[in-house]
Parts: structure tokens; C-alpha cells; sequence
């Protein structure tokens, strides 16, 4: 095969976009960040903090922290634990840690979860150096931008064909985020999103596994990686999004532009985010939320049930239908499973509630064997509808749809505040959970970022 030579003038693509949303990240003045934005953001850091905070109990963390501690301590501190690492290491762990128990946020415009590759780079960035709060929600709701625009940009044909989005475009956004943290130019930023391209990687196959989440804890290291190499002088293609045998080419269906204005008149991406309540994977949201208001409706248990019928987008069959998970971490993914949970009255946001004895439940695996999950064609991705037909000959159905943003912010809040308690207090303790949050609600004028990861340390 021979040996190809590139230079900048024959980087050609359909659009100059990975330079264009460079230029986005570096040139979003504070002034273009509202009070909306801002506020929608804390909400998003809020969250991570607490399922990170439980998730360092997971046995991936165990074993991340323990494997990752063998090269050495560092200034980066990790969340749920009294030890640091390296920068990048703190980022890996802290990155898996957050999205191990996949309880964390998501948003439909990325078809996965933007928060978690993000936060952890810039945690990371902030016990290297002097950052304010200010500075890091900005660089969050930048980077949160530059990693949904990057997915509108290579569309649903990439998540379709298998990729997970959350590690691969995670990686460009944490690439994003840490650019504009760390102070780099244009050019600079644009070569760190080619950096980040170039390790952009994480398959959807690996769902239901300690994989899923080390997917993530290497966006979010690979994104800080990049933008670190690049501030320090080291190039890539300045357009690998959009160029021949690029992102866009090499994994998805096509390349489609979009319109880098957000702020001013236009929301925020941010402000589309959408909080996870029960501890599954957001697609099985809408069916437990459909069972659970059968329950309430009905007085309905899962040994009423005949047959139950479970219609979700046929999007998530690839995703969240294992038929009969063998363990607490399967059942996040099992439609039958956590339906079955939710009809049962069990409490789907307690994170107990997800273990190997309720996979081999016997009430639960006999409503399994009697449920049928049926993908359909929808314009709504996060689709739920349940009908159940009834030993006593009746027929009940209900249909829900979680893929709608909270219209009120501060009740959006309290609940994330109730959420956040219930899983960081077994870790840090009341006291010191309440001041964690406290801290991250004035996250906008604290002068010295690097508190959170202080706080977020058991004492």
C-alpha cells in the first residue's frame, strides 16, 4: 500500500466544521453564557457529583483506582476516595466511576450521556491549576456544546451502526471542554479535537458490562490528553470531523452540517439535558414509568398479569432488550426486568434494587417469560407503552414519553438535590454531602474550582 501525503491544502470535506466549531469554542464570550444556561449546568454538575460519588463504590472503581494507583499518586483527586493521581489517570477513574451505574444524564440530540466525559477532565484540569467556578461551568457548557453539535454532525447512523456515543463524541467533548479551560487558541483547539478524533472509540456490544463505563473513564482521559498534546505544540488534521476517512466518513452514514450559534437567542444545549430517576438505562424510562402509573392506577402486580406487551422505538432493542439478565447490572438493560421491578412497587431508584438476587427473582423471571418487548417505527426516541392483559380477562395499557426537558428549573432541582443526597450521603456523610452540594449551587462564584474534588473525598 503506499504511503499517502497530506498536506493542509488538500485537507478537503464538505465543510470547514471541526475549524468553525474551534473557532465556537475559543470565541464564546461569558457574556453569550445566561443565567439559564448556567443554571441548567449546575444542575448537570450536581448530578455527576453524586452518581460519581456512589459509583467509586462500584467494583469497576475498585479496580480502576487500584491498577491506575500502581503508576503512582498525583495533584488529581478522586471522587469518593482519599487518594490522587495523575491527571489523566483521575480523569480515567473518575470518568468510569461516574457512569458506572449508568444513573447519570443524558440527551437526546447525542443519542447518550454528555456530562459524564466532561466533568472529570475538568475536575482534573482544576487541581493542576487555578481555576475559578466560573470558569469551569463556562468550559462545561462549551464543551457540552462542541460534543452535541459533533454528534448532530455524524448523525443517528453512527449510534445505528453500533458506535457508543457517549465514549466516542464524549471524546471530542472533553477535548471541547478542556481547550477552553486550559486557555488554548483556534488552531490549538482545532488539533485537539483531531487528537480526540483520533482515539474516538467505545462499542454499544459492550452494554451490560464493566466495559461501558471504562468506555467512558477513556473519553474522558483521551479528550484531556488531547487538548494537553495540543496545547503543547503537538498537530492533527483540523478537519477530522467532516474529512474523507474522518469521523463522519469512517463511522456513520453521512456527514451533516450544523449551525454553530448557540447562545444569544438560542438555547444552549444544556438546556435540553435530561436527568435519570430510576437507575436503568434511560430507554427503559418510559416503560417503567407506563408500569408504574398502571400500579397506581390498577393495583396491578406482576402475578395479575396474563401477558404483558412492552412497545418502545425499535432503536432500543440494540440497547436495553437483554432477555434474561443474570445479574444486577443486566437488569438495567432489560426492558422485561425493570418493567417488571416497576409493577412489583420496587423502588427503581434505589441502586439496591439492581442486584444479582432480583436477577434471579422468581416472580420477575415468570413475568419475563410471560412479556413480550416489540420494537416500532416512532419519531420519539424514548417511546414507552405497556399492556397488560389481565388474568381476570381485563386489558390496561399506558403510554409515556421521558424524552421531554423539566419546563420548571427549580423543581428539576430539588429533586436532583433529593437524588443527590440519597446516593453520596452512605459514602460522605450528611455533613459533608450538604456542604458538597452547597458548594456546587454556588459553583458560579467560588474562587477556587478545585474545592468540589477536596469535598467530594470521604473525611
Amino acid at each position: 500500500m503506499g504511503r499517502t501525503v497530506l498536506n493542509n491544502a488538500e485537507q478537503a470535506g464538505p465543510s470547514a466544521a471541526t475549524r468553525e466549531l474551534a473557532d465556537w469554542i475559543v470565541l464564546t464570550g461569558a457574556e453569550d453564557i445566561g443565567a439559564v444556561p448556567r443554571a441548567w449546568a449546575t444542575d448537570a454538575v450536581l448530578d455527576w457529583f453524586g452518581v460519581t460519588v456512589a459509583g467509586s463504590r462500584e467494583p469497576l472503581s475498585h479496580i480502576l483506582s487500584e491498577t491506575m494507583g500502581e503508576e503512582g499518586s498525583g495533584p488529581a483527586r478522586l471522587i469518593g476516595r482519599e487518594n490522587a493521581l495523575s491527571p489523566l489517570n483521575a480523569a480515567l477513574v473518575n470518568g468510569a466511576a461516574s457512569h458506572a451505574l449508568d444513573y447519570d444524564d443524558v440527551n437526546s440530540r447525542m443519542l447518550g450521556h454528555p456530562t459524564v466525559p466532561l466533568v472529570p477532565a475538568l475536575l482534573a484540569i482544576s487541581d493542576m491549576q487555578p481555576v475559578s467556578g466560573r470558569a469551569f461551568l463556562e468550559a462545561f457548557i462549551v464543551g457540552y456544546e462542541a460534543e452535541v453539535l459533533t454528534a448532530e454532525m455524524i448523525g443517528q447512523g453512527h449510534y445505528d451502526l453500533g458506535w457508543h456515543m457517549t465514549a466516542t463524541v464524549g471524546t471530542v467533548g472533553a477535548a471541547a471542554a478542556s481547550a477552553r479551560l486550559l486557555g488554548l487558541n483556534a488552531v490549538q483547539t482545532a488539533h485537539a479535537l483531531g487528537l480526540a478524533v483520533a482515539q474516538a472509540a467505545g462499542l454499544k456490544s459492550m452494554f451490560g458490562t464493566m466495559s461501558k463505563p471504562f468506555q467512558v473513564g477513556k473519553a474522558a482521559m483521551n479528550g484531556l490528553m488531547a487538548a494537553s498534546l495540543a496545547k503543547k505544540g503537538m498537530t492533527s488534521r483540523t478537519d477530522a470531523i467532516e474529512c474523507a476517512q474522518g469521523l463522519a466518513d469512517t463511522q456513520s452514514d453521512g456527514f451533516f452540517p450544523v449551525e454553530m450559534t448557540s447562545g444569544g437567542n438560542r438555547a444552549f444545549a444544556v438546556e435540553e439535558n435530561l436527568f435519570k430517576y430510576h437507575a436503568a438505562c434511560y430507554l427503559t424510562h418510559s416503560p417503567i414509568e407506563a408500569a408504574r402509573r398502571l400500579r397506581e392506577l390498577h393495583s396491578i402486580a406482576p402475578d395479575a398479569v396474563e401477558r404483558a406487551t412492552i412497545e418502545v422505538n425499535k432503536g432500543a432493542l440494540t440497547v436495553c432488550n437483554i432477555e434474561r439478565p443474570e445479574t444486577g447490572l443486566e437488569i438495567k438493560f432489560s426492558l422485561k426486568h425493570t418493567v417488571g421491578l416497576a409493577l412489583s412497587g420496587m423502588d427503581t431508584g434505589d441502586l439496591d434494587t439492581y442486584s444479582d438476587e432480583n436477577a434471579q427473582d422468581e416472580m420477575l423471571l415468570k413475568f419475563g417469560e410471560r412479556s413480550m418487548v416489540v420494537g416500532i417505527e416512532s419519531d420519539i426516541w424514548s417511546f414507552g407503552r405497556v399492556k397488560l392483559d389481565l388474568k381476570n380477562g381485563a386489558s390496561v395499557e399506558e403510554t409515556q414519553n421521558v424524552g421531554v426537558p423539566a419546563s420548571d428549573q427549580p423543581e428539576q432541582r430539588r429533586r436532583l438535590l433529593a437524588k443527590f443526597r440519597t446516593v453520596s450521603e452512605p459514602v460522605l456523610g450528611i455533613r459533608r454531602s450538604d456542604e458538597l452540594a452547597d458548594s456546587i449551587l454556588s459553583l458560579d462564584d467560588i474562587a477556587d474550582a478545585s474545592i468540589l474534588s477536596e469535598m467530594a473525598q470521604p473525611n
